[in-house]
């Protein structure tokens, strides 16, 4: 049986890509886990593309203007994460809480997903940037609505794992009794 906690340790933040292709069936179960994670109001507001093959050098080319993510050119499969309508109760009650779930439920999903991917031996990076404008053209109606993510996918080229560096407990927790 898997053990969270030392799922959570091993997912880092990948840049350094083996270029062996991934294999479709593992793709299709990572984004299994992104559609099985929680959503308010269960509104599910997702699209995920998956993109391989020559394609997948396009959607590299997507992430590094300015000389940004040059690993990713690498790296041998992306899913391409769009934000769908919510539905009419998410929406309702983000308006009634001044929310808005649609981001969190993606970010939730997008969780899901690496973990997935960290499980089935693969490495993930979350891409923030991006030109949305030129994946819209590139993928088209596949592309879903807006696009908020872009998840390089890959076997990774090294074993080794990067030490996290994250803020003590002690600055981000506190108990009220």
């Amino acid at each position: 049986m898997v053990n969270f906690f030392e799922l959570i340790e091993k997912r880092e933040s990948c840049r350094d890509y083996d270029t062996r292709p991934v294999e479709k069936e593992l793709l299709i179960r990572m984004v299994e886990a992104a559609r099985l994670a929680p959503s308010a109001c269960n509104s599910q507001p997702w699209r995920f593309t998956v993109v391989t093959g020559e394609k997948a050098g396009e959607v590299a080319a997507c992430t590094q203007e300015m000389g940004m993510n040059k690993f990713t050119s690498d790296a041998p499969a992306f899913i391409v994460i769009s934000e769908e309508r919510a539905r009419l109760s998410a929406s309702i009650a983000g308006k009634v809480k001044d929310q808005q779930y649609a981001p969190i439920d993606i970010g939730l999903a997008t969780a899901h997903l690496c973990l997935a991917a960290t499980e089935l031996g693969l490495s993930t990076c979350i891409l923030g940037w991006f030109s949305e404008e030129k994946l819209k053209k590139l993928l088209g109606k596949t592309a879903g609505n807006r696009i908020r993510l872009v998840i390089s996918v890959g076997y990774a080229g090294t074993d080794s794992i990067r030490p996290k560096k994250r803020k003590a407990s002690e600055e981000i927790l506190c108990f009220f009794e």
